[in-house]
């Protein structure tokens, strides 16, 4: 695994398709919104299912503070559609399945061992710096109230972490 992206840095740029076949650019949201960029293991895993399904109720705070959520696994474009038809996200959910797991080498997230992403997330600003970022374990659910504190201390103009 390579080393995670560094809080005050550029974020890699990439472009994927959405689980509509939408091609999705982290430049399409630069000087426009604050992105959090959320990698998951699987699609239709209970972990992913819970914290994916999580995201989407808190949608409004997402909103409120200018922020796109996107969300990344190496699982193919067409396994994203029916996942986000099956669990009511209306949210992109985006395959970085081929070259597979290339985005998630790129933020350090990629589990060579296991051919999934970790549970990591990105904060990035309009400006395209990452900043703030939390990586966890396969198997462990992440804070999701941690993530809405970041946006609110991008906002204030200071860091998550």
């Amino acid at each position: 695994m390579s080393a995670m992206s560094a809080i005050g840095t550029a974020a890699a740029d990439f472009a994927l398709p959405d689980q509509h076949g939408r091609t999705v650019r982290l430049t399409d949201f630069r000087e426009r919104k604050n992105v959090v960029l959320v990698f998951y293991p699987f699609a239709f895993t209970s972990v992913c299912a819970g914290e994916l399904q999580a995201l989407q109720a808190r949608s409004a705070d997402f909103e409120r503070e200018n922020a796109q959520l996107l969300a990344v696994s190496c699982d193919s474009m067409h396994t994203q559609r029916v996942f986000s038809e099956q669990e009511g996200l209306d949210f992109p959910l985006l395959a970085d399945f081929w070259p597979h797991g290339e985005v998630a080498r790129a933020y350090g997230v990629f589990a060579e061992d296991k051919g999934c992403a970790l549970r990591g997330t990105f904060v990035i600003d309009p400006a395209g710096t990452v900043r703030w970022s939390v990586v966890n374990a396969l198997p462990d659910a992440r804070d999701l109230h941690e993530y809405v504190k970041a946006l609110e201390a991008v906002r204030s103009g200071g860091t998550g972490h």
